[in-house]
C-alpha cells in the first residue's frame, strides 16, 4: 500500500480535513473591512490560508499599518468563532483516518492555526485520540519553514523520506520540500491545483475519496 512507504502522515487542517476555506476567506474579508483596509479579493484572501495568522493577515491586507495588526487580528477571530461551529469535516475524512490508523501509520496535524484553535476544532469534530501529534504555527514557525514537520520527525524518530505531508496549499508542499518530505496536494481547497506542479507532489486528489484510494492503494 501507499501508505505503508510512510510511517507518519502529517495533514494540514483547514482546507484538507476541515471544510473551512470559504469561511476563512469571508472572516479575513470581513476583518480587512473592519479596520478600514481595501478589502482582498476572494482569490487574495484564499491564498494566505495555511499561513501563521500575523503573517497571513499582513499578507491579506498590506495596506493595513502594522501598528493594527493586533485589531486586524482582534477582528478576525471574533467573525471565525460566530461561524466556526458551521463548520464540518470534508465527507469522508473520518474514515480516511481510520483506516490509516488500523494500518499503525502515525497520523499528526501541521497547521497555521493556533494551538487554541486546533484544540478548539478537534473537540468540535470529536477527533482528539486520533492524532499521535500535532503542531501549530504560534509553537513552530508558520508555513512553508519547515519546523512544524521536523519537530514532528524528531519526536517520532521518523526520517524525512519516511514522512508524507497532505496539504491544499503551496505552502504546505514548499514546507513538506523543505523538510525533506514527500508531498500530496488536494485540489478542493484553499488553492488552485494547477499551482501545485512546481512543488512535485506525488499525487494531486480531487476528492477525499480519491485521497483514500490512493493513500491504500496496493503498491504496484
Amino acid at each position: 500500500m501507499h501508505a505503508r512507504r510512510f510511517d507518519l502522515i502529517a495533514f494540514d487542517w483547514d482546507g484538507t480535513l476541515f471544510d473551512s476555506t470559504a469561511i476563512i476567506t469571508r472572516c479575513i474579508q470581513q476583518a480587512v473591512r473592519d479596520v478600514g483596509g481595501t478589502v482582498p479579493t476572494d482569490a487574495a484572501a484564499a491564498f494566505v490560508i495555511g499561513m501563521a495568522l500575523p503573517q497571513a493577515l499582513a499578507h491579506a491586507a498590506p495596506d493595513v499599518p502594522p501598528e493594527r495588526y493586533p485589531e486586524l487580528g482582534a477582528r478576525y477571530r471574533l467573525h471565525y468563532m460566530r461561524h466556526q461551529n458551521d463548520i464540518v469535516l470534508f465527507p469522508g475524512v473520518p474514515e480516511l483516518l481510520e483506516a490509516l490508523k488500523a494500518r499503525q501509520i502515525l497520523l499528526a496535524v501541521a497547521t497555521g492555526k493556533s494551538r487554541r484553535g486546533l484544540d478548539e476544532a478537534l473537540r468540535t469534530v470529536e477527533l482528539q485520540g486520533i492524532f499521535d501529534g500535532s503542531r501549530t504555527a504560534d509553537e513552530t514557525a508558520g508555513k512553508p519553514h519547515p519546523r512544524m514537520l521536523q519537530e514532528l520527525m524528531r519526536e517520532f524518530d521518523v526520517p524525512p523520506e519516511r514522512v508524507l505531508m497532505v496539504g491544499d496549499t503551496t505552502h504546505d508542499l514548499q514546507m513538506a520540500l523543505n523538510a525533506g518530505c514527500a508531498g500530496v496536494g488536494v485540489g478542493y481547497g484553499a488553492h488552485p491545483h494547477e499551482d501545485f506542479a512546481a512543488l512535485r507532489p506525488l499525487f494531486v486528489a480531487q476528492s477525499v475519496r480519491e485521497l483514500h484510494d490512493w493513500l491504500l492503494a496496493p503498491r504496484p
